[in-house]
């Protein structure tokens, strides 16, 4: 590989571009996607690498934590969640599933409009779950002749 090469990006590099629209929504300060097992697969800048990790760890936990919540309620195993909201006086921390083994987290001041954000969460996983199933794209033979 030459110098002038750039690096190709990593794959939380690759996936992050699914935050960018909810860190422009009002009230939204962090994002991060996470692994069923709790790594991270993308973060928002403001985010250092040790907080992402915490958080994508706490994701997995959050999220496995409110479907055994519901499951004692009503006896259904592995219920489907649709999100999880924690609120404390610092904000709202929203957990929504994005596909197999995967999370979006967002964490919002108190001020922020939920319906607009977890709106919002559902339009940026439907747009992951399509980027994912889409396959990778491929030079045309013919152009790379001429």
């Amino acid at each position: 590989m030459s110098s002038s090469t750039p690096p190709s990006p990593t794959a939380t590099e690759e996936i992050s571009w699914v935050l960018h629209p909810l860190l422009e929504l009002p009230g939204v300060l962090h994002a991060v996607i996470a692994t069923g097992d709790g790594l991270v697969e993308g973060a928002s800048d403001g985010l250092g690498r040790a907080s992402a990790e915490r958080v994508a760890a706490m994701t997995a936990t959050v999220h496995a934590a409110a479907r055994a919540f519901t499951t004692a309620f009503t006896d259904v195993e592995r219920p489907a969640l649709a999100q999880t909201v924690v609120e404390s006086d610092l904000g709202y921390a929203i957990v929504v599933p994005a596909g197999e083994n995967t999370s979006l987290a967002v964490f919002t001041s108190p001020e922020a409009q939920l319906g607009n954000v977890s709106y919002q969460m559902q339009i940026q996983v439907a747009a992951l779950a399509r980027a994912l199933a889409s396959p990778c794209r491929q030079q045309d033979a013919a152009a790379t002749r001429s």
